[in-house]
């Protein structure tokens, strides 16, 4: 039995009544398209996740419309400040010293050096420039270095974003009063799943060190990884735990696995294209005002599913040919991708 329901506002002429089945009944009940809210239950999200993918991609394309431009996409650069030799056995990272990745540890980059990265950055065009360090936990003394990082940042005109590990209220604070803008500390699945991926914090840790960055002020990047062999049930899983957050995160990463010899998730089953479109179009749904990252893994994704994702919602990406220690398609290639899209780098 189908049921009939008024589509949402469009700037697409011609948009009349859509008529599908089961799942879409249960989803207009449960909200109002485009609306900020947190109490989205696994129903709601696990009905999102079931709508037949044509009304799924138009509702995510009419909420980003709401929102964004349709035609930007933000271009955000990472680097690498402090590589290897991390404690924690996260099972998808190159850089825990659980892993036999052949990854050398190196110490926390010089300020100088770091900023002249992020000047390079800004000339080739990016307007975020994002900080990573392998750490469990930052000491107060190479927090103090980082500090004067993204006051470089700053200077120059970009968005500073880190990502150091697990802070404390005292040190969120601190970096906070350098002018940190965003601070990055991933959820990387469901709770359910997460002891299957890192058994050295806990999934509540991660939800303190997203309380004490909030509280402190900074705007938060928080998202996840797909692929590492969970469920679709952990994707709905993940997704939930997310939009149902106190406050939305500015910026929301959607990774793709990228399966690094030497770690356990290495032989994981490589997740279907149209799945991962399928994630990225729900975290636009349910955290509409967010920034939705088309993040790693993008190098083995054909240009057509990187469109879909577009299409789907997401509006940043990482731009250069370099994650933290993955490879990432090149400049020249985005920009050509861009242009054949029709579509152009978000400004400052």
């Amino acid at each position: 039995m189908s049921t009939t329901v008024e589509a949402p506002p469009s700037d697409i002429k011609g948009v009349g009544k859509v008529v599908h089945p089961g799942p879409q009944k249960h989803f207009q009940k449960a909200t109002q398209l485009g609306a900020v809210r947190h109490d989205w239950t696994r129903d709601d999200v696990r009905a999102l996740f079931a709508l037949p993918f044509p009304e799924l991609m138009f509702q995510a394309q009419t909420v980003h419309r709401m929102n964004f431009d349709p035609r930007e996409v933000q271009v955000s650069q990472l680097l690498s400040i402090k590589t290897g030799g991390c404690p924690e056995d996260c099972g998808y990272c190159s850089q825990s010293a659980s892993n036999d990745t052949g990854l050398k540890a190196s110490k926390l980059m010089e300020v100088e050096k770091v900023l002249a990265e992020a000047r390079a950055a800004k000339a080739s065009g990016a307007t975020r420039f994002c900080m990573g360090a392998a750490w469990r936990s930052p000491k107060d003394r190479d927090l103090e270095t980082v500090c004067a990082m993204i006051e470089g940042v700053k200077a120059m005109g970009l968005e500073s974003c880190v990502t150091l590990g697990m802070v404390s209220p005292e040190q969120a604070i601190r970096l906070k009063r350098a002018g940190l803008d965003y601070y990055n500390h991933n959820i990387d699945t469901s709770p359910e799943y997460y002891e299957k991926v890192i058994t050295t914090r806990t999934f509540a840790d991660r939800l303190d060190t997203l309380s004490n960055v909030r509280d402190a002020g900074i705007n938060v990047c928080a998202g996840g990884i797909v692929g590492m062999g969970e469920k679709a049930e952990d994707r709905v899983g993940m997704i939930h735990a997310l939009a149902t957050l106190p406050e939305h995160p500015q910026s929301v990463p959607i990774n793709m696995l990228v399966q690094v010899e030497g770690t356990p998730m290495k032989k994981a089953k490589k997740l279907d294209h149209l799945d991962f479109v399928r994630t990225i179009a729900v975290a636009r749904i349910t955290m509409p005002r967010s920034m939705v990252r088309l993040s790693a893994g993008r190098e083995e994704m054909s240009d057509e599913v990187q469109a879909m994702c577009f299409m789907a919602g997401a509006n940043s990406i990482f731009y250069g040919s370099k994650l933290l220690t993955t490879s990432n398609p090149d400049e020249d290639h985005d920009l050509a991708l861009f242009t054949r899209l029709g579509m152009v780098p978000m400004p400052a």
